[in-house]
């Protein structure tokens, strides 16, 4: 059983509630939002170790697929310096010369998996994600139509797969993990899909989108 019983979790269906959460988002204290949601959800001690002035901005594109309803992620390559390996979405920095979140997002989602933003339509964002490594993210929602192709970049993303919104959105699929980092226990959530074990930031961003959009 699920708590989230009611949805089909279909892509027009994320659509509207990405929509509807946006209006909710704007309607809230701005203030009250810089650090609702990031690592120390799980680990309040972490709140006093966060320097918003130092953290960079980044933005991820959760992309949901128009057909399927499937969910677009990456698998990092070994040889990137930082979260080598690591499922993540498409995402990165936001530069000076990005005018949005969601034109870094759409930016770098090209760059890592050749997705062309005329497939991309965004309808909405979830609220800044802290995370312990320094960065602020915007995580970007958005439907990919039909008739896109993917291609990776082989210097950024070792593989391109996806997951079933239903699944990722399934709250029996998020676990509770643990490791010890800077000797002391840190919590984090995973989520298992075949071989690919999907954690840290990339889960806790799913988390996220699930107690936005489907509680």
């Amino acid at each position: 059983m699920t708590d989230n019983v009611g949805f089909n979790f279909s892509s027009r269906e994320f659509a509207q509630l990405a929509k509807q959460d946006l209006l909710d988002l704007q309607s809230h204290d701005q203030d009250q939002l810089a650090m609702a949601y990031g690592d120390h959800r799980l680990n309040p001690d972490l709140v006093h170790e966060f320097k918003l002035s130092d953290a960079r901005a980044a933005a991820v594109l959760i992309a949901v697929t128009e057909d399927g309803s499937d969910v677009i992620l990456t698998k990092r390559t070994e040889a990137l310096r930082k979260h080598s390996g690591q499922v993540a979405f498409a995402g990165g920095g936001i530069d000076e010369t990005d005018v949005s979140a969601e034109a870094a997002a759409m930016r770098e989602a090209h760059e890592e998996i050749g997705l062309e933003e005329h497939y991309i339509e965004t309808v909405g964002r979830l609220p800044i994600y802290h995370t312990l490594t320094g960065f602020s993210v915007t995580p970007i929602l958005a439907v990919v139509k039909d008739g896109y192709s993917l291609q990776a970049n082989p210097h950024e993303v070792s593989e391109i797969f996806s997951v079933k919104l239903s699944e990722l959105m399934n709250p029996q699929n998020h676990v509770q993990d643990s490791l010890i980092w800077q000797e002391k226990t840190r919590y984090y959530y995973t989520i298992k899909h075949d071989t690919h074990r999907i954690w840290g930031v990339t889960a806790g961003i799913i988390r996220t989108l699930y107690e936005r959009l489907y509680v």
